[in-house]
């Protein structure tokens, strides 16, 4: 028998050892995900028929196609700034329409609210569809049912902008402090007074920042709405490129790059201006069971900015130094309150420049009700099913591929992986560049230089995929713990060295989760690129729209959420378990 010490019996408990073996199922699912990748990459280039002949090839027809484009003939100066302001108008309109909808939506489905439960399995229904379907597959049933221009263009916006907006705000009502809420209803208030009075004032800042993040993101898909007609500078380019006029299409690519490139700027610097902290917010207590992300931890400061440590009855938080009586009027309050009216008024304005005349309303309704009932009862078939995989092998292995040509990327970019600073900075700014030309801009490129099919679909979302994916790589690789890699350089182990024991371990939990997401992002985007002719079953819905074919249209927008949300789905279990 071995004897055992005190000492000796006190280090064994204190020291259980690791928690689970080396090869654990974290990495077996990483394995997994990594042979998954491999074996999706390589049926994509089979069903496409790439190689690297054919590569060489359509690069060489690519580039023919820029030649003949160059150089860019530039609209009038008063046509383009008619079709910005128009551009902007339509995502104002649609952002605003969807936070207004988003905000009863959120608390209906939220858990932690106590209204009707019946209504809450349709109202978490609408999140998930309105987020599976792309907003240009919105734009084309709308402009069936409203006829061309921005009033299509700005529903579509809105309906999409919905699944997201509600989703992120139900997670922040759902974190809010419920004592508040509990105190409301013992007083007898109703559903309706507890959410106004002590729900929304916490996940306002939350909703805010969602807000203003995702009207960045609607200003890119309005970029290019009006290639279906759906108002925007999209028109002039589908205009462009449909008389052959390759000299004015690049000049409208310029004017849409530009505009998105400045839209971002702004919109980072108005984030950092509306949502810089200017309360002092208590310790948030943290949970035991779970880890949190970045969204839950937003959701919970919303729900903590409303109340000091010990206030539970929903008194605002005073500012830093700050004594009650001093509360007042100030420069703080007074920009926001201003900026607070801006922004109805803008949003007002967005709304009087889609024509909201009676007559063209009450005409749509022949047209919505043939939509709605000639979609049922849906029609499935083996070729929308072939269209539906064509898409995902199209999506997943431009993802594969993308993340695999972005990590290469972000090791250039990242301040700790960079062999060299001013090679990092060339290539930060063209990663940027190459984001801000939209998918679709990349596809009509393509199909116009290789003709129709999956082959011009594949190389738009790969240039895409790589350059998301580089960005959120570098973005990780950036707020990796760096004393590892410092105490292996410090010792005599040489880069590649210090990068595989150092860096590495540390970030294979970010690559899978940001290569899922990348993943998820394809696959939605792959259904926009079949619209103008690259492939999958964005094409065949087109096709079954404009030959009244609705009961297809609904089998194929029945098909979208379903593989977008187990994508989706799978995507969130493999993250909870990596990361």
């Amino acid at each position: 028998m071995v004897s055992t010490t005190p000492a000796t019996r006190a280090r064994a408990t204190a020291d259980p050892g690791p928690l689970r073996p080396p090869w654990s199922a974290r990495a077996l699912i990483a394995a997994g995900l990594l042979v998954a990748a491999v074996a999706v990459a390589w049926l994509t280039f089979w069903w496409i028929g790439l190689s690297p002949a054919s590569l060489a090839a359509g690069l060489d027809d690519t580039a023919r196609l820029l030649r003949r484009m160059w150089p860019p003939d530039l609209p009038r100066a008063g046509d383009v700034a008619w079709m910005i302001v128009e551009t902007l108008l339509i995502a104002v309109a649609g952002t605003g329409l969807a936070a207004l909808a988003s905000v009863p939506l959120a608390f209906v489905a939220a858990r932690t609210h106590n209204g009707p439960r019946r209504l809450r399995p349709p109202a978490r229904a609408v999140v998930v569809l309105t987020r599976a379907v792309p907003t240009l597959a919105f734009a084309i049933l709308f402009v069936r049912i409203f006829g061309l221009g921005p009033l299509a263009g700005a529903l579509a916006v809105a309906v999409h902008s919905v699944g997201m907006i509600a989703k992120l705000l139900t997670d922040a009502v759902e974190e809010t402090d419920p004592v508040p809420a509990e105190a409301a209803r013992a007083c007898g208030a109703g559903e309706v007074q507890v959410a106004v009075s002590t729900v929304l004032p916490r996940v306002f800042p939350a909703l805010a920042g969602i807000v203003l993040y995702r009207l960045d993101i609607n200003i890119r898909a309005s970029a290019v709405l009006g290639v279906v007609g759906a108002g925007g500078i999209g028109v002039a380019l589908q205009t462009a490129l449909g008389s052959l006029n390759y000299h004015r299409a690049a000049g409208i690519i310029c004017v849409i790059v530009v505009l998105v490139l400045l839209l971002e700027l702004l919109s980072v610097a108005v984030r950092r201006t509306v949502l810089r902290p200017g309360v002092r917010r208590p310790t948030v207590r943290r949970r035991t069971a779970s880890r949190t992300s970045r969204r839950d931890l937003v959701g919970r400061d919303a729900g903590a900015a409303g109340r000091t440590a010990g206030d539970t009855t929903g008194t605002a938080a005073l500012p830093a130094g700050r004594a009650p009586h001093d509360v007042g009027w100030d420069r703080g309050r007074v920009l926001r309150v201003a900026g607070a009216v801006a922004t109805g008024v803008v949003f007002l304005v967005s709304l009087w420049s889609l024509d909201l005349d009676p007559g063209r309303l009450s005409g749509a309704w022949p047209n919505l009700r043939a939509v709605l009932t000639g979609m049922w009862p849906p029609a499935f078939s083996g070729d929308l099913l072939m269209a539906v995989l064509e898409s995902l092998l199209m999506a997943l292995g431009a993802a594969a591929v993308g993340a695999a040509c972005g990590l290469v990327l972000a090791l250039l970019t990242a301040v700790n992986t960079t062999p060299w600073r001013p090679l990092s900075a060339v290539v930060r700014v063209l990663l940027v560049v190459v984001r801000g030309i939209p998918d679709l801009v990349y596809a009509l490129l393509f199909v116009a230089a290789l003709g129709l099919g999956p082959y011009a679909g594949f190389l738009a979302l790969w240039i895409s995929s790589t350059a998301l994916a580089a960005k959120f790589f570098a973005d990780s690789l950036e707020q990796l713990d760096p004393l590892p890699h410092e105490a292996l350089t410090s010792v005599g182990a040489r880069r590649w060295q210090a990068f595989a024991a150092g860096i590495w371990p540390q970030f294979v939990p970010s690559f899978t989760g940001n290569g899922l997401f990348v993943a998820d992002l394809a696959l939605r985007e792959s259904v926009v690129l079949g619209i103008a002719g690259a492939g999958g079953v964005g094409y065949l819905m087109q096709e079954s729209i404009a030959t009244l074919r609705y009961d297809t249209t609904a089998a194929i927008v029945i098909a979208i959420a379903v593989v977008v949300y187990a994508i989706e789905t799978l995507a969130r279990i493999a993250r909870r378990h990596l990361l």
